[in-house]
């Protein structure tokens, strides 16, 4: 950190000096920072002395006896009330004007937003600047009438002989009077004039206008309390609050300037949290809804409880709802109602948000039930069979409480043990000294792990218990219709469960000291624990800040857990006045992240001369895979309406009559369509030629006339006859897409006929109907069924799983491998798939080639267009494409593979233990989420011009935790929020970002809440389990 950063720079220092009298003096904009007419200084000094001439005009009536306070009161309010709307509605006629004379006055931007220039005293452009008015009409009315009424209630406030009644001074009188008013003109001008900037801002953007109501609000808050002095006499507390609120009344506008007061909407919900918390037993809430809702509920339980005739009744009701609110019952409702949904439907249940498809089960609502039960009976027979006894020390409650005062001390001791330092400063002996490895870790944990199990026990299901009876027996309970029994024990009742720990420090206190007090009614505290936790992710960049203090907290988490065996027992912490505090070590799941370069494995010749023949394996094992799991889902009805005959199957013969090659088959395949697909990486989408290409693509074969898909042909072509419908031509495949041909030529095109298979159990491993069209020349389908491995398709039919619940599944799988009419089928479908993703040369693929295609980029063919129409089957063959390279990078690494049965294991695991595909994948983020074992992604760096492999590997390892001062905290994003929203200090070599090592301060200001922090990760509330 240098120590000549100035804590705002000199721009900054220059902004905030206009900026600051103005917040003072509620809006007056007294320092410009430029030369501007003295009219403007006048109108706004004038603007601002307006209440007070208004309000002394009432007050000297009263002061000559003319009028009574209250007359006095209302005849201030309504000229106030007169004059405010006269303010706004000239602000609207400006406004109005404005829209021209903007046009005709804007010359220079830059110049616009510091300067202003004004032509005349009243001119639009003066009245804007002095009254920008209000956003929305209905305000206009609103503030108009508060600011009536803010002045009629602070000219009854400020009376003279009021005030005088109140000290019995006349100097002190004549202070308050004055600076009193001070105040009142201040509140008023932020009202109806001009808006303040103020330096505690809650909100970004004021959408709907609540910053000017912040001042008078609190202006109705003083005159309130002198009202009730006013009309609730002979209270001495009250006469003495109203005399401090006089004197505390002239001092409002340093503490508005100052930030010492929030802003409406924050006071609101504040006050709203606190007494939910302080009041009510409740806990902080995630979001504004959720603290509506619980407020509500909570309010209404504590009034219930209060109407309850009977006190068992009071007391089940209590501990019920106690238990219940202590919940979170949203989620645990949420999940309930969609477990039952996916009964109904008899279909597996979508993924619940925050994993709570993890988090709530059967077993967790059974133990809930059970634990309410049981709080229930325990309260009810206690308070009704047990006897009240009011300070005495054999009394059952005082009992109760000695038990709990052992058990707190006992839990206590627990918890010191299990941290690495006790009170923060002496080093636990107990916890393991040097610890790298989260087996060694675990094996030296086990006895804080087992001390922890225990503790978890007393904590969530003793102590619960136990004070449940300690409040059941007491005897505040027996006077009902107590606004404290309601409250102080709707309060203990609930917090029990809702901060066990907190609960018993306070029950200890209340029984330490039963036998001297014995009202227990109102309970507090502090610290209240939700189940509700955000996660935050920080990304520390190569700063000096960052370097600086990420250094500091390796020091200071070093110091805590990689001591050396023969260090003393019981050092102390030497980072003792550090923000951060070590906690523990816990074994985390963490992905480690690899990247390594490719080069000479993937430019291989010939790794990737092997790549071709393990693809076809790849494909065939995927597609068996993919049919034998489909066969378990789909529904046994073929096995019983087709058992003992054939199944009729169309599919593409491989072996049809001889005959040669056709120039013409080869043309319309060849590379020349391809031009365009190259090896360019980060080129553009391949494209297809244009021209004559395109146009012969559309045409059909010379002399055929091809009917409308879907009918059938009624003439024969080629040799066949005219008027004979013949098998072929019935199964005739459209040449739509094909350069023409020859007239005669038309045989080489292969056709579909009508196939049976030869085994009955066949139908088990089909593929899918539409996968069995024919796209490829007749020419392609004999060539391609020579590069089939047949050896390997029967290797893994013998491996499928399918089999194994059949009667003689050898035998089965035998008859099956001796389908010649199956396996052709698996010869059409995995070499279309090859083809798809070759393209039709059958030649070495290049490394440009394989990252094009595994990123989804196939070469155009006309296998391709047959194969992009099934989704489904496109996807396995790009899986089988990805899983291909991964196991040629294997090999290339690892060594060679032996034997089919190797191959196999290999591919099992990339299906169960890897995520195979691009980071840029959704399906990526899915698999991290699911704790993929491993992910591998290709890619290429442009810069250095090499392939890629980037290789995530989940891993257990320790994670250092530790504890941040919480003051601390809150007060760095504090000043933080002051700096941002009110000084705009954004400089990124700003005062406040500069390292700090004992307060951690960057790494502290980037965690903050967007906007005004930056933390790359920001998770939503997340449910912990407090069981």
């Amino acid at each position: 950190m240098s120590p000549d950063v100035p804590l705002l720079n000199d721009y900054k220092q220059d902004f905030f000096l206009k900026r600051f009298p103005q917040t003072v003096l509620g809006g007056p904009r007294l320092n410009l920072g430029y030369c501007a007419p003295p009219y403007i200084y006048v109108n706004q000094i004038i603007l601002f002395l307006m209440p007070w001439v208004l309000g002394g005009i009432g007050t000297l009536l009263y002061q000559l006896g003319i009028l009574e306070d209250y007359y006095t009161a209302a005849l201030s309010g309504g000229l106030m009330l007169f004059t405010a709307f006269v303010i706004q509605f000239t602000s609207l006629y400006a406004r109005s004007r404005w829209v021209t004379v903007e046009r005709m006055l804007t010359t220079d931007i830059l110049a616009e937003e510091d300067e202003h220039e004004f032509t005349s005293c009243a001119g639009a452009e003066t009245i804007k600047f002095l009254i920008p008015g209000k956003k929305h009409t209905a305000n206009t009315v609103f503030h108009s009438v508060l600011a009536g009424l803010v002045c009629g209630l602070g000219t009854w406030y400020l009376l003279p002989n009021r005030i005088t009644l109140l000290y019995s001074s006349a100097g002190g009188t004549v202070l308050l009077f004055f600076f009193g008013w001070m105040t009142l003109c201040i509140g008023e001008y932020s009202l109806i004039v001009n808006t303040a900037t103020e330096t505690a801002t809650f909100q970004t953007q004021d959408t709907y206008e609540i910053t000017p109501l912040m001042r008078p609000l609190y202006i109705f808050f003083f005159v309130s309390i002198d009202l009730a002095h006013r009309f609730m006499v002979n209270i001495p507390v009250l006469e003495q609050i109203n005399q401090i609120l006089h004197i505390l009344f002239i001092f409002l506008p340093f503490l508005w300037a100052l930030g010492t007061l929030p802003p409406p909407d924050a006071l609101f919900l504040w006050a709203m949290e606190q007494v939910l918390e302080f009041g009510l037993g409740g806990s902080s809430m995630s979001t504004h809804l959720r603290l509506l809702i619980m407020f509500i509920i909570s309010t209404g339980t504590a009034v219930t409880s209060y109407f309850i005739p009977s006190t068992v009744g009071v007391v089940l009701f209590m501990t019920g709802l106690g238990f219940l609110l202590s919940l979170n019952l949203s989620e645990i409702v949420f999940g309930f109602k969609h477990s039952v949904t996916g009964h109904r439907v008899g279909t597996e249940s979508k993924a619940l948000p925050n994993g709570l498809e993890k988090q709530f089960t059967w077993k967790e609502y059974l133990f809930y039930s059970i634990v309410l039960v049981l709080a229930l009976l325990e309260t009810g027979l206690l308070h009704h069979f047990a006897g009240f006894s009011q300070n005495s020390k054999n009394s059952p409650q005082a009992i109760v409480g000695y038990i709990l005062m052992i058990l707190f001390i006992i839990l206590w001791i627990l918890k010191e043990i299990q941290s690495v330092y006790i009170f923060g400063i002496f080093r636990n002996p107990i916890y393991p000294k040097h610890v790298r490895t989260v087996t060694l870790f675990l094996e030296k944990q086990t006895t804080l792990m087992k001390i922890g199990v225990v503790r978890r026990i007393l904590i969530n299901l003793v102590s619960p218990f136990a004070m449940i009876a300690f409040l059941s027996l007491d005897s505040s309970l027996q006077g009902l219709h107590s606004v404290s029994v309601s409250i102080g024990f709707t309060r203990a009742f609930r917090m029990v469960w809702q901060n066990t720990e907190n609960a018993l420090l306070e029950t200890v206190i209340v029984s330490s000291v039963h036998l001297l007090i014995s009202n227990t009614d109102i309970w507090w505290n502090r610290n209240l624990d939700t189940g509700i936790r955000l996660l935050l992710g920080l990304e520390l960049q190569e700063t000096s800040c960052h370097t600086a203090e990420a250094r500091r907290v390796d020091e200071v988490f070093e110091g805590a857990f990689e001591q050396e065996e023969y260090a003393r027992v019981c050092s102390i912490n030497e980072h003792f006045g550090n923000v951060l505090t070590p906690c523990t070590v816990l074994p985390v799941k963490l992905y480690s992240d690899a990247r390594n370069v490719l080069s000479g494995i993937i430019d291989s010749h010939d790794n990737l001369k092997e790549f071709k023949g393990d693809l076809v394996k790849v494909l065939v094992w995927i597609l068996l895979q993919y049919c034998s799991r489909r066969s378990n889902m789909q529904e046994n009805v073929h096995k019983t309406e087709n058992k003992g005959k054939a199944s009729l199957i169309i599919l593409p013969p491989l072996n049809t009559s001889p005959q040669t090659e056709s120039p013409e088959d080869t043309d319309s395949l060849n590379s020349e369509n391809l031009d365009d697909w190259s090896d360019d990486v980060f080129g553009e989408e391949p494209t297809i030629k244009k021209g004559k290409e395109e146009k012969d693509q559309l045409k059909v074969l010379p002399g055929i006339n091809l009917p409308i898909p879907g009918s059938v042909e009624s003439q024969g072509v080629g040799k066949h006859s005219t008027g004979t419908v013949t098998e072929n031509s019935l199964y005739q495949a459209v040449a739509l897409g094909y350069p023409a041909t020859d007239k005669g030529k038309q045989e080489a095109m292969a056709y579909i006929p009508l196939m049976e298979f030869s085994c009955s159990h066949s139908h088990l491993l089909s593929l899918p109907e539409e996968w069995i069209s024919n796209c490829l020349p007749n020419s392609k389908v004999k060539e391609m069924s020579s590069l089939f491995p047949e050896d390997w398709y029967h290797f893994v039919l013998r491996q499928l799983e399918c089999f194994h619940s059949e009667e003689n599944a050898s035998n089965v799988v035998e008859e099956i491998a001796k389908d010649k009419v199956l396996k052709d089928f698996y010869v059409h479908a995995v070499m279309t798939c090859y083809f798809s993703l070759f393209g039709v040369d059958n030649m070495i693929p290049s490394p440009g080639h394989i990252l094009r295609v595994y990123s989804g980029v196939f070469p155009w063919s006309l296998a391709l267009d047959w194969l992009t129409e099934k989704p489904e089957l496109f996807q396995l063959a790009l899986k089988a494409f990805r899983y291909t390279l991964k196991l040629m990078i294997d090999k290339a690494s690892l060594g060679p593979i032996e034997d089919f049965k190797e191959l196999t294991n290999c591919l099992e695991e990339y299906e169960s233990d890897w995520y195979i595909g691009l980071v840029s994948d959704e399906k990526w983020k899915e698999a991290i989420l699911q704790e993929k074992p491993y992910l591998f992604s290709l890619g290429y760096d442009p810069n250095m011009g090499v392939y890629t492999g980037r290789v995530l590997t989940l891993q257990e390892l320790l994670i250092q935790v530790g504890k941040l001062n919480a003051e601390a905290v809150r007060g760095q994003w504090a000043n933080l929020s002051w700096e941002l929203l009110y000084a705009t200090n954004d400089d990124e070599e700003r005062y406040s970002i500069q390292a700090h090592p004992l307060l951690l301060r960057n790494l502290t200001v980037q965690a903050a809440d967007p906007p005004l922090g930056y933390p790359i990760y920001s998770s939503k509330p997340l449910h912990i389990h407090l069981f």
